[in-house]
């Protein structure tokens, strides 16, 4: 009778386990290009000449540009000094090398030897980018007598069971970052006094093989601009 009167209440059915949701996908990280790692080359030159950095700053940093792999690497390199045209900059001085007009694109040189030689020396005009590539070969690139169009200047080189060299002048600032495996990978790094020197970057992976990258006793980069301008008699 009980029962009819009351009839039984239904239980309360316990709460399902929630499922958690999937993760979004992580978007796999960008790759660095050449032009995203000379543009952020340029930020640090410019933090460098306007004080912002000193020299071993603006080295140490450097460095850790030519070894990026990812845009998300190179951001950080910069995050503490001002965007491109949101400072004050300083009026350059007269450079050390040839300037070339910035609108006209320059394509990376590249020097090949395969059971060969190949040279590059005199008066030249070297570009953004040179690459030099050695198989059982050899590859000189000799900067003492050439025409910097650019103040940054890259060279990446690879050696396999081959020999690649780099000569510079002894007033241009000097630096490297490489491998060597079974091999040598050398770069008598250079400080310039002068801020607005050229800048040469080795960047080299050698395998049996050497890359070297010295600067050349006596020689050193003129001043074009001013001999110019002694020639023309003003």
């Amino acid at each position: 009778m009980d029962a009819e009167k009351h009839p039984q209440q239904p239980q309360p059915q316990p709460n399902a386990p929630a499922v958690p949701a999937e993760p979004a996908p992580r978007e796999p990280a960008l790759r660095a290009s050449d032009a995203d790692r000379d543009r952020i080359a340029d930020i640090l030159r410019d933090a460098m000449v306007e004080g912002r950095l000193t020299a071993e700053e603006h080295a140490d940093r450097i460095d850790s540009v030519y070894r990026a792999k990812t845009v998300a690497e190179l951001e950080p390199l910069v995050e503490d000094l001002p965007a491109p045209g949101g400072g004050a900059r300083r009026e350059p001085a007269s450079a050390a090398y040839d300037p070339v007009d910035p609108s006209v694109p320059a394509a990376a040189e590249n020097l090949v030897a395969v059971f060969s030689g190949s040279t590059r020396k005199g008066r030249w005009r070297i570009g953004g980018r040179t690459n030099a590539f050695a198989l059982f070969g050899s590859v000189e690139i000799d900067l003492t007598e050439a025409l910097f169009g650019q103040r940054l200047t890259v060279i990446d080189a690879t050696s396999i069971c081959g020999n690649v060299e780099v000569r510079v002048p002894e007033n241009i600032t000097l630096r490297g970052s490489g491998t060597g495996i079974f091999g040598n990978f050398e770069v008598d790094t250079l400080e310039a006094n002068d801020p607005q020197a050229p800048v040469v970057v080795v960047n080299g992976y050698s395998v049996f093989g050497n890359i070297e990258a010295k600067p050349k006793r006596g020689k050193r980069v003129a001043d074009l601009r001013g001999r110019m301008r002694k020639h023309l008699g003003h």
